[in-house]
């Protein structure tokens, strides 16, 4: 009997290797330079024939190659190739469901309307097998999101390399999410219902709803009672400026709407997610210093009377208004998609935007938006050595191929299940 269990145990360790993802990097004990790349920084700036030193995880010397300094460590030969900081994919949703039709790896959204209290840290599945294959396109971190609701509950932000989530979090509950109710609704045509749209008559109930919840929130959190209500003490620093709240909207009312209802609230610290008609409010956007994290450009405009490439060239538009600006990625397949970040972004280049502010979108913009911009997102002294080299440029998916990756100066495997599976299957039909 004993014998059985030890071999069903066996069997069990066995396929559990062989599903779970590649054993997270230690911690940097070696430094390193990397040497002859172009460097961009993420700022903006480019550095031709760069030499980048990193020890004990930071980033200790960043310059041209041709100053005379001593190298620290092994020396990584990258001339002709590219250096980047590690880009960051905002309002994701990795490892909080691995198969959709699994009911029970699903846990991107609870029940209720009214969550501010859920946290997706603890649901964050960081051996998820979608999540190892961001990395060799340069996603390397993620601010993980939940879903559904009115207001759906608590990001975190993510290191994409790790054994679980207490390892991965580099930043603890940045922010709340709200979906805000839409002015207008479409019928369910799977009902039989006229699919067109048409007014929400329950649009200024909905926004009541939200209204009175935050009042009776700000009431609790001023009052002194002895019962602990734990969806209310989660919104504690909203009002107090610490924590943001991330409101999911598009349309020019929405958005005005958000905006002014919730700094009628005491809530200041606000960021657009989705953001379509955000240019007709720019100039509110930007006395409010309010950012807004763009959906993806490849999908067709919402409204019928957007230009044919409004999806393509709304990043250029924003940005020139003065808008802060970053990628983010939610809608139909929004997990496995996240890791086409940087050619979403290299769209937008393509359509008027210069290619190194349309970096920006997944690097300094996104970790300013993010709150984490003091360590990581642009190539500095003193921040995390979180950072890839390739062999082209990355927003190119033709040339975008790396062959380094670090997080917090942990060499990373760039291994995943598809790299795998397409070594396997490049020899079948090899003659012999």
């Amino acid at each position: 009997m004993m014998k059985k269990i030890l071999y069903s145990l066996l069997i069990f360790f066995c396929i559990g290797n062989s599903l779970a993802q590649q054993t997270p990097a230690d911690k940097q004990t070696k430094d390193f330079s990397i040497e002859g790349a172009t460097a961009h920084l993420g700022n903006g700036q480019i550095i031709e024939n760069s030499l980048i030193m990193v020890s004990d995880g930071k980033i200790v010397f960043i310059g041209n190659s041709m100053i005379k300094i001593v190298r620290r460590g092994t020396i990584i030969n990258a001339k002709g190739k590219h250096v980047y900081p590690g880009f960051i994919a905002a309002n994701a949703s990795l490892g909080l469901v691995e198969i959709d039709a699994v009911k029970a790896s699903d846990d991107q959204e609870e029940i209720g309307s009214m969550n501010p209290h859920i946290r997706s840290l603890i649901a964050y599945n960081a051996e998820s097998k979608i999540i190892e294959s961001m990395r060799p396109n340069g996603v390397l971190m993620a601010q993980i999101t939940p879903r559904g609701g009115t207001i759906s509950g608590t990001s975190s932000v993510m290191q994409l390399d790790a054994w679980n989530w207490e390892d991965a979090a580099i930043k603890v509950d940045d922010a709340i999410h709200m979906n805000w109710p839409g002015s207008f609704t479409s019928g369910r045509w799977w009902l039989g219902e006229d699919p067109a749209l048409k007014v929400n008559k329950n649009y200024i109930k909905n926004i009541n709803k939200i209204k009175s919840y935050f009042l009776n929130a700000k009431n609790y959190l001023t009052s002194n009672s002895s019962k602990t209500h734990l969806p209310y003490q989660a919104t504690k620093d909203l009002f107090n400026g610490i924590k943001k709240l991330f409101i999911h909207a598009s349309g020019q009312r929405e958005i005005t709407d958000a905006i002014t209802i919730c700094k009628e609230l005491g809530i200041n610290n606000i960021v657009i997610v989705h953001g379509e008609g955000a240019e007709k409010v720019s100039d509110l956007l930007v006395k409010n210093n309010v950012p807004v994290v763009l959906d993806r450009p490849h999908r067709n405009p919402n409204n019928e009377d957007d230009a044919y490439d409004y999806t393509y060239t709304i990043a250029k538009t924003l940005i020139d208004k003065g808008v802060l600006v970053s990628l983010g990625m939610e809608g139909q397949m929004e997990r496995m998609n996240t890791r086409n970040l940087p050619f979403y972004a290299g769209t937008f280049a393509a359509h008027g935007l210069d290619k190194e502010v349309a970096l920006q979108l997944l690097t300094s913009n996104t970790a300013k938006i993010l709150g984490i911009d003091d360590f990581v997102g642009t190539l500095e002294v003193g921040k995390d050595a979180t950072l890839f080299i390739s062999e082209g440029d990355a927003l190119d998916m033709r040339t975008n191929i790396l062959s380094k990756a670090f997080i917090q100066g942990r060499e990373i495997s760039l291994e995943s299940h598809q790299t795998k599976l397409w070594k396997r299957y490049s020899n079948k039909y090899k003659t012999k």
